[in-house]
């Protein structure tokens, strides 16, 4: 329940044409494209929403042609999402059950385009639109933003919106089902290249490989490893994910510069070497506890998710691998163990373990594990998931006509999203929502650089007293955890 958005009203878009098909220019392969056991898990039936602002607008008519055609090389995202045909142990009878495993009937059906204009420019828009709200979501016309079900939604929505300045709003929702962050990226760059050769002979610039074989499970499956990032418990009221989603959630947006996170490191001991991501991350993750008050839980254990990309951890695994190649990484730690003063130290060098050991076997195992009990999950009770996407080069989409002013989500998760910031490389942008009554705690926490943080200059208590006086909140209001 997110209630960002009441005091951001943008413009109604005024629709220059109804949304209509686009279907590849040429002709693609007609199968049932199978998907990995990472491409179905449920906490991926969603999509993944991009919001591009460029100074200088392409014609919707040259999008819609350059889109036609690099739908040739990605044809299965003009196909259509579809659960997996009944075998002899699974009955027709349960096709409704949301743990079905899924596939891509590639039917070239088509992409779902519109073209919209509105009475703005692009510079009142970002000023309206700093932090996504509730009004950004006129911008995606409503085959992606109000579908019936899920399996209702086409893998790829376009809306291209005109601003009054000449520039444009670029908006896509792309089904998670069908690729990762990096998939979207490649996809994106492949048809900005073929929109601005203007007509001319092109081809994508990794070209896309679409067969998921190389991820099946072994048979028999075997699960060598723990997976403490996976639970077959279903979580109850009283889980901190339930809790977070009871309440009303609004979007924080905080940049941090080079020199902010070069302050960060520096509060490591010089022995521990670090990349930007893992500081950035354990430092997040260690104001989320705090803001929510977790650590007034007696040892209440938390977690951290973080996505690791593993095309390179498998050599089989081909260029341009078009699925999702990434696995959720965990970091587990007590909660009161984490905001001490050892705790950034302590964080640090959990999240270097968690990636150390996303190794070849343990994602086999990872995917044998969901073969062998399907009803295995990502355990988000406890749990804080970031999603690097700041450097994925989606900020360097140019379509002939300059590289965006803004990029970023359409909407705002209760995971935390590593977005680009646009004019500085080694800048982050940390997003995510938060329970309005904490949201102001935790934007405290996270950008008190200079203060103790967290009891390493300064009582814990003391800072507690100070984020309350300046911001007037307690902490998140929980049941019985």
């Amino acid at each position: 329940m997110f209630k960002s958005g009441d005091d951001h009203r943008l413009p109604d878009c005024v629709y220059v044409e109804p949304p209509a098909s686009v279907r590849p220019a040429g002709d693609t392969p007609k199968h049932v494209l199978y998907l990995s056991n990472l491409d179905h898990q449920k906490f991926l039936r969603f999509q993944i929403r991009y919001l591009y602002v460029f100074k200088r607008a392409v014609t919707a008519a040259a999008l819609k042609d350059s889109l036609s055609r690099i739908l040739v090389p990605y044809y299965p995202l003009a196909g259509r999402l579809r659960r997996c045909a009944p075998t002899e142990t699974h009955h027709a009878e349960d096709a409704a059950d949301d743990d079905d495993k899924l596939e891509i009937d590639c039917n070239g059906e088509g992409a779902i385009f519109s073209a919209a204009k509105m009475d703005i420019t692009a510079e009142e828009f970002l000023q309206l639109a700093v932090k996504p709200n509730r009004s950004l979501r006129k911008l995606l016309c409503s085959a992606a933003v109000e579908p019936q079900s899920f399996l209702d939604i086409p893998p790829l929505v376009v809306q291209v919106t005109n601003l009054r300045c000449g520039g444009m709003i670029l908006c896509t929702a792309i089904s998670h089902c069908f690729c990762d962050g990096i998939g979207t990226s490649q996809f994106l760059h492949a048809w900005a290249h073929e929109t601005a050769q203007l007509g001319g002979a092109s081809s994508a610039l990794i070209q896309p490989f679409h067969s998921r074989h190389v991820l099946k499970p072994r048979s028999p499956p075997r699960v060598s490893f723990p997976h403490p990032g996976f639970t077959n418990i279903t979580p109850d009221s009283s889980s901190i994910h339930h809790v977070l989603q009871s309440q009303p959630l609004i979007p924080s947006s905080l940049t941090f510069s080079t020199a902010q996170i070069l302050r960060l490191k520096r509060r490591l001991p010089p022995s521990i070497k670090c990349t930007t991501f893992e500081v950035l991350a354990c430092h997040t993750w260690r104001c989320w506890v705090r803001s929510l008050g977790l650590h007034l839980h007696s040892s209440m254990a938390v977690k951290l998710l973080f996505s690791v990309n593993v095309r390179k951890v498998f050599d089989e695994m081909p260029q341009g691998y078009y699925g999702n190649g990434f696995v959720l990484a965990s970091a587990e730690a007590d909660a009161n163990e984490l905001v001490a003063p050892a705790g950034l130290h302590d964080g640090v060098k959990l999240v270097q373990q968690a990636k150390s050991r996303i190794t070849a076997e343990y994602v086999r195992s990872m995917i044998d594990l969901m073969e062998e009990d399907p009803t295995v999950r990502v355990d988000q009770s406890s749990s804080l998931v970031i999603s690097q996407w700041s450097r994925l080069g989606l900020h360097e989409l140019d379509f002939g006509q300059g590289k965006p002013l803004h990029m970023g989500p359409l909407s705002s998760y209760i995971y935390c999203v590593f977005l680009p910031v646009i004019g500085e490389s080694d800048a982050v942008r940390v997003l995510l929502s938060m329970p309005e009554s904490v949201v102001y705690k935790f934007e405290f926490y996270m950008t008190e650089l200079s203060s103790g943080m967290f009891g390493e200059s300064a009582d814990q208590e003391e800072e507690e007293e100070d984020a309350n006086k300046q911001y007037g909140v307690g902490n998140l209001k929980m049941v019985s955890v």
